[in-house]
């Protein structure tokens, strides 16, 4: 990175008070100039406890929304706005309510990776990490998750008990993981434990030793007394498990890339700091009914 632009945003950020928040999948250069890193529901609750006014949120929308959702009095600048998941705009409200209004004794579990809107149209939200115990958690036999296909699947692997109708999304970054391309891996470094996430599809699911939400895999890789992992999900996640276990090695998926995370670059959230914008704005009603769901999954004990 060139050392004027870090010296410009180290100097920005104290001088305007801004925290900068950052997703695992970030390009490199901006999770090492980020306060804090994390998964997407990790930071709108670090978001909580920070105190300056200004929070910069690297990630894609619907996890600045979560940000601002949860800290309707923060400022939110997110450096770009059309930085957004194709996954959480394969569903929207309309739709989601035809849905819910063929199954009117159902509850709407949506993964946090959707839009702040449908969110407001929820029974509860989960994570990848929780996604299996909220289900698990609600007194009813039916429910509709959205948006991810893959996701809905693996919950339907640990809850026999209840109808589960899966809207039909997915991530693209994780749906390229092919089978195959583990296996490559595996064959090239045989000692290497399997990790991936829950988004990759049935079939990297089922060759892998464990399946981890990012912030999990943070955990995991820590703990684990395995030397070499072979990484299912956004291929820039292997970057922070290599800075914080350097003495362990982290294969990742070469092809793997979120094209909507890397807009954001240095030079934009630079620009972000000068010029305190583009601000993320949500009205007032939506952040009234979408921090409902959101308050609901982190009172539930998983």
């Amino acid at each position: 990175m060139n050392e004027n632009y870090l010296d410009r945003i180290k100097e920005l950020k104290k001088e305007k008070d801004v925290t900068i928040l950052a997703h695992n999948y970030q390009l490199p250069e901006i999770q090492d100039i980020a306060d804090f890193l994390g998964d997407s529901l990790e930071l709108a609750k670090k978001a909580t406890k920070v105190s300056s006014k200004y929070i910069l949120f690297c990630g894609v929308n619907f996890m600045a929304e979560s940000v601002k959702i949860l800290n309707p009095d923060k400022i939110v600048i997110h450096p770009d706005l059309d930085s957004r998941c194709p996954m959480a705009d394969m569903v929207d409200v309309d739709s989601l309510l035809a849905l819910k209004k063929d199954h009117p004794d159902s509850v709407v579990v949506s993964y946090v990776n959707t839009t702040a809107k449908v969110k407001a149209v929820s029974d509860i939200v989960c994570t990848s990490a929780n996604a299996v115990d909220i289900v698990k958690s609600i007194d009813s036999d039916k429910i509709i998750f959205v948006p991810d296909i893959n996701l809905g699947s693996y919950i339907k692997r640990f809850v026999m008990d209840k109808e589960i109708i899966i809207w039909p999304g997915f991530c693209y970054t994780h749906y390229q993981i092919s089978r195959e391309d583990i296996l490559s891996l595996k064959r090239d470094h045989p000692n290497a434990e399997i990790v991936v996430h829950p988004e990759c599809r049935p079939e990297v699911i089922d060759i892998a030793d464990r399946v981890f939400s990012t912030g999990g895999m943070v955990k995991y890789a820590k703990l684990s007394p395995a030397r070499e992992f072979i990484i299912g999900t956004e291929r820039d996640m292997t970057y922070r498990l290599e800075k914080e276990n350097p003495n362990k090695r982290f294969y990742s998926i070469s092809h793997a890339i979120c094209r909507d995370m890397k807009k954001i670059t240095v030079s934009k959230v630079l620009r972000s700091l000068e010029t305190l914008e583009p601000r993320l704005e949500l009205p007032d009603n939506i952040i009234k009914r979408a921090k409902i769901p959101l308050e609901r999954m982190m009172n539930t004990k998983t």
